[in-house]
């Protein structure tokens, strides 16, 4: 069984609408989620209550929070619909254990987490070696969607910039082009 399989005959459907939480940091949701519409936003928030953005989910992106789904730990982030959403969630537990004995699940899952890796590798990469004004830049080249439906204060803090640092850097942008 491949892992669209899997979902249909065990995920059920979900629809939220924007605004809504699917789980927030400090909950605990062994659950995972396929997007099949919509855009949600993965953020966590400090115990002095700023807020970070992890990232941005689109249609086709599979998201839960690792620590809960398999350690049993509690969510490490918070995920909220930015717009209408429409997903499919399913049993982490259940996907694990079935790829145990299925070689074509165990194949997509591994694919699906190689995926997953490369994307945090390259988040990490960004903010570790590029300036915010590069991250920005990159932003506009490889998700010009985003900075559409996205909020400033949302951009900014997927940058790691205050919003004022924000408008400085999309000012000198423009300048440039």
């Amino acid at each position: 069984m491949n892992f669209l399989s899997f979902i249909e005959q065990n995920g059920t459907a979900l629809h939220k609408d924007a605004g809504d939480h699917l789980f927030r940091q400090g909950d605990s949701d062994s659950s995972m989620y396929v997007i099949k519409e919509g855009m949600l936003k993965a953020y966590y928030v400090t115990s002095e209550g700023k807020e970070t953005i992890k990232s941005f989910l689109q249609i086709g992106d599979v998201i839960g929070s690792m620590s809960a789904a398999y350690a049993q730990m509690q969510n490490t982030f918070s995920l909220i619909c930015l717009e209408p959403c429409t997903l499919i969630r399913f049993d982490f537990k259940a996907l694990h254990s079935a790829s145990l004995t299925d070689q074509e699940l165990s194949k997509d899952v591994i694919e699906i987490l190689l995926k997953f890796a490369m994307k945090k590798e390259q988040r990490e990469r960004d903010l570790l070696c590029l300036s915010a004004q590069q991250r920005y830049e990159k932003l506009l080249d490889t998700s010009p969607d985003l900075i559409e439906k996205v909020t400033q204060n949302d951009i900014a803090r997927y940058l790691g910039v205050t919003s004022v640092g924000l408008s400085r850097i999309k000012h000198r942008v423009m300048e440039s082009t």
